[in-house]
């Protein structure tokens, strides 16, 4: 009698099991009135799990309604995420299944760069972003701000461009014809770093103390990079930045996180240039966009994106001590002013659209960055 009753039991677990099904379908909703293709659709990988089971050797697999295999990656974090392709007002269907490892084209890279004194460096389809590492501070002193190379290509170039400048084979402050490094950071914020405000005073620290790359594309990179304490105003703070790029953005997603007990102002600047330049504060204060008059690339939009809103857009000027000149340099930022909660990051976005790459006039780049914006307080809808 036992013997009938195992064998039942098992009969009915492997029923169980084969009942199970193999793909799930996920519709994708875009409820916006503007095109949303390069947007990532998120799924918790938890609830992938739930509905399609994975045999050893075996990864998800995403196809869109044609049934074509498209690129995905599993993140850090649990997530599965995938290009939407959602047009405005659109609905999509995929599905998501067991198969065999894909590999994609790489849309998205970062590297620590030890044979550039500690660089760090990413980049996706559309732009590149740079920070420097612990080794630069003895030749150029210290510099935690946010440095970006102005590209026009759709590959990857961080690994090339780094090539041929250190073998002396091509500069890559020079255009040919993937695009250049003309951006000017020095002891200041550069394209978009964060540093207190207070007492009117911009806090800055120096460069990263150590890194952690997260992940590493085809579809998302992200890296985290920890900072000395900082001091502000006499008391020290730990001081933490993960950024992330996404395949197809033009914005880097910065999550800003300082040891503090209290609330703090906080502020991401970008360098204000003396002359030929324009800021642009949106309404709803949820954006900053600055047009940089770089003299080699041309027109350069630079933007900082808040979805919580920022509290105020401030011009701040200050001097520094040259240690090499022994002179003041002068620097002034245009800074998005913000409050820091106490114990909880704060999330912002900053990046930038070129003259020669997609963007023909500032108002080009001002709807790209107000359709982020909208994007972000009004997510893809997605059901499965």
């Amino acid at each position: 009698m036992k013997r009938v009753i195992y064998l039942l039991f098992a009969a009915v677990l492997l029923a169980s099991c084969n009942s199970k099904p193999k793909e799930m379908a996920v519709t994708v909703e875009n409820p916006s009135d503007f095109d949303r293709t390069t947007d990532l659709v998120e799924l918790s990988l938890d609830g992938v799990k739930a509905k399609v089971t994975l045999a050893e050797g075996q990864a998800y697999v995403v196809k869109n309604a044609k049934g074509e295999i498209i690129p995905s990656q599993v993140t850090y974090d649990g997530k599965l995420v995938f290009q939407s392709g959602v047009k405005a007002k659109e609905t999509v269907t995929f599905t998501v299944s067991a198969g065999e490892k894909q590999e994609f084209k790489a849309q998205t890279y970062g590297r620590f760069i030890t044979e550039r004194k500690d660089d760090f460096a990413w980049e996706n389809d559309r732009v590149a972003f740079r920070i420097y590492g612990p080794a630069l501070i003895a030749s150029d002193g210290p510099s935690n701000g946010l440095d970006i190379w102005y590209k026009r290509t759709n590959d990857m170039i961080i690994d090339k461009w780094y090539k041929d400048e250190l073998s002396g084979t091509a500069s890559y402050h020079e255009d040919r014809g993937e695009g250049l490094d003309d951006y000017k950071v020095g002891r200041s914020l550069g394209a978009g770093a964060m540093a207190p405000f207070v007492n009117g005073k911009l806090w800055l620290n120096e460069n990263f103390a150590s890194q952690e790359l997260l992940e590493n594309g085809p579809l998302r990179t992200t890296l985290k990079l920890t900072y000395k304490d900082l001091d502000v105003d006499g008391k020290a703070y730990s001081e933490t930045r993960t950024f992330s790029i996404d395949a197809g953005s033009q914005f880097s997603k910065v999550v800003q996180e300082y040891g503090v007990a209290e609330d703090m102002t906080v502020a991401a600047g970008i360098v204000k240039r003396p002359a030929n330049d324009t800021i642009i504060v949106s309404p709803e204060k949820d954006y900053i966009i600055y047009r940089e008059p770089s003299e080699k690339a041309g027109p350069v939009y630079l933007g900082l994106v808040f979805p919580a809103g920022i509290d105020s857009m401030v011009v701040d000027t200050y001097k520094v001590a040259n240690a090499k000149t022994k002179k003041d340099d002068a620097y002034s930022h245009v800074l998005a002013v913000a409050t820091y909660k106490a114990n909880q990051p704060i999330v912002y976005y900053t990046g930038y659209g070129w003259s020669k790459f997609g963007f023909a006039d500032e108002a080009a780049f001002q709807t790209y960055t107000s359709n982020f914006s909208k994007g972000l307080k009004q997510p893809l809808v997605v059901k499965f």
